[in-house]
């Protein structure tokens, strides 16, 4: 199970003071703390129209975030609430609730659009709260969303035309729901019963015509349709006395309007079902540490006076995941191989063999935890890392059968050695007794287990060392005839030269071994990363379905209402998206 969070109150995430935005190190760390999935919803709208008390219900609690009682905002900058999530095992809700827009005191409302923009690249449900009813003033506040085009972007690198398509923005952009305060109209269109969502959806129609007036009047409708493919709308009745509002934290439900308490019990079960999971493109489900590092990248940006670049946070996050992915991988490789590998092994194939598997385990591992690898440089890292990793132990498995063979020949030969110094050997007949003790003693040295891949070479190694003193004895044996010495040199020489032969075939069998172990390993990574590409190939052309399936809807939503010149131009963005799907993908291989 992943770690879980508990926090007893609310704290500032992102710090709004005299008009600079600062992370806060504190709630970075709390944020750090979870490894859980996490549902992330903010919620944006005026000051003073009841933002906190819904984020506070989100919660189950009374109290928590600021409500506030006067005209003046409460809330500066961004706050973050973390509870465990009432409906998803194993995700951790994070609530965010942000500073008032439109607020008199600031003067400049410059930090209004950051804030707004900075709840929508955070948040995987936007909640927008307004008081009232959807007209034109509500739209006119909404203002904010006509700008996201100018404050985000969603690519390092536009298209050609320096324009990025409304269709990059949907891709990462939450759900929208709209909370409407202290409604007061019936729910009717044409004398008949409509619901929210009708009622939302027919405030986003847009009026015929080419004047200012009219394209102000469409602009954040058409933004609205075109950012978010799935809208929600909920409207709520006074909670109670306006004298009482102020008092709304010590308030029990049976002191409210019955029919806002059942309307704020709706919105929330709604948000605890329907929410999803924050999730970055390429199906990348964003845990603290990940809110963390995108929290960090977005507002250093807005420090420095650039664009929140989507693009750029999710590959400095995977910068860093890459890495730590590597080295989760080289961990799980190391244990492996420590507890299987016994040096030395009896063949260099036995080795390679329990390494191949170790290595597929760690390339998969690696697979699981990594994402947006660019140009699949932290992959060959981690080749490169293992590719050393395997020669070392091939080192380490050539010097523990050295050692063992040294150890057993000075066991097995050392009575022999001192026979020879004590003159045993040095008489008549002294040599073929010689001859037939080594034999004897090299057939028990080949008897011996565990002797691993030198035993061979290290046996002629040192039988080579022992030429001079076995030849002193032989030319000194005088039952021995000239000829006879001549055809035992002869004999010695063909000897050696036949296991000098057999040491150099099995080091060249060894090393076809590794050039074919080595060849395993690149089509083992080969294969993998074929395998994820197509993997992700898969889920980004569901999401580019999803995408243009929308893309289709508001099309001929837009040929319905009779504006053709937005549908043209959200064809274009239609063919861009086609024309991007029939693109075959190039598979990769590592260099």
């Amino acid at each position: 199970m992943a770690s879980e969070i508990h926090m007893p109150a609310p704290v500032c995430l992102i710090e709004n003071t005299e008009g600079q935005l600062v992370a806060n190190q504190e709630a970075l760390e709390i944020l750090s703390g979870t490894k859980n999935p996490l549902v992330v919803v903010a919620i944006v709208g005026l000051y003073r129209t009841g933002k906190s008390y819904l984020m506070n219900k989100l919660a189950g609690k009374n109290k928590g975030f600021s409500l506030g009682s006067t005209v003046q905002s409460h809330t500066k900058g961004i706050w973050m609430w973390c509870v465990p999530h009432p409906k998803k095992p194993d995700h951790t809700l994070v609530l965010l609730d942000t500073e008032g827009l439109g607020d008199v005191e600031k003067g400049d409302n410059q930090n209004d659009s950051w804030i707004f923009a900075l709840a929508i690249l955070l948040s995987s449900t936007f909640v927008y709260n307004s008081m009232g009813t959807i007209n034109q003033q509500a739209m006119d506040q909404l203002h904010y969303v006509t700008e996201l085009s100018d404050r985000i972007r969603a690519k390092s690198s536009p298209n050609s035309n320096g324009i990025e398509d409304s269709a990059d923005f949907v891709s990462f952009f939450p759900d929208f729901v709209w909370t409407l305060r202290d409604f007061s109209l019936e729910l009717e269109a044409d004398g008949l019963p409509i619901t929210a969502d009708e009622y939302l959806e027919n405030s986003l129609k847009l009026k015929q015509g080419t004047t200012q007036s009219d394209q102000n009047f469409n602009l954040p409708r058409l933004c609205i349709r075109k950012f978010f493919p799935k809208k929600k709308c909920f409207i709520f009745d006074r909670p109670t006395h306006r004298k009482k509002l102020g008092q709304l934290e010590t308030l029990h439900d049976n002191d409210l309007d019955p029919e806002f308490v059942q309307q704020a019990s709706a919105f929330c079960s709604y948000i605890f079902k329907n929410s999803k999971t924050k999730t970055l493109s390429g199906d990348i489900k964003v845990n603290g540490p990940r809110l963390e590092k995108l929290v960090q990248t977005y507002v250093d940006a807005i420090s420095r006076g650039d664009l929140p670049c989507m693009e750029n946070a999710i590959l400095a996050l995977a910068q860093i995941e890459n890495a730590a992915a590597v080295q989760k991988a080289i961990a799980h490789y190391d244990q492996q191989m420590g507890q299987m590998l016994q040096l030395p092994t009896e063949t260099l194939q036995e080795l390679l063999n329990l390494h191949r598997a170790c290595e597929k385990e760690a390339i998969e591992l690696f697979m699981r935890n990594s994402f947006k690898d660019r140009d699949h440089l932290c992959q060959k890292d981690l080749a490169a890392q293992l590719e050393k990793k395997r020669d070392d132990f091939c080192k380490q498995n050539v010097q523990a059968s050295t050692d063992r063979c040294s150890d057993l020949l000075k066991d097995i030969f050392s009575p022999l050695e001192e026979a020879v110094k004590q003159g045993v050997y040095s008489k008549p007949g002294g040599y073929r007794l010689l001859i037939q003790k080594i034999q004897e003693l090299k057939t028990k040295y080949l008897q011996q287990p565990n002797k691993g891949i030198q035993a061979e070479e290290v046996l002629q190694e040192y039988l080579k060392s022992k030429e001079s003193v076995t030849d002193a004895i032989l030319q000194t044996d005088q039952t021995l005839t000239e000829k006879e010495k001549e055809i035992e040199v002869e004999r010695v020489k063909a000897e050696s030269a036949q296991a000098a032969a057999k040491v150099l075939e099995e080091m060249q069998i060894k090393n076809q071994q590794l050039m074919e172990q080595k060849e395993r390993s690149h089509q083992e990574h080969v294969r993998q990363l074929t395998e994820k590409m197509e993997r992700d190939r898969v889920q980004w052309l569901d999401e580019q379905e999803r995408i243009l399936a929308f893309k289709l809807q508001e099309q001929a939503r837009l040929l319905k209402e009779g504006f053709q010149n937005e549908s043209k131009r959200l064809h274009t963005e239609i063919q861009n998206i086609q024309k991007s799907m029939e693109k075959p993908r190039k598979t990769c291989f590592l260099s």
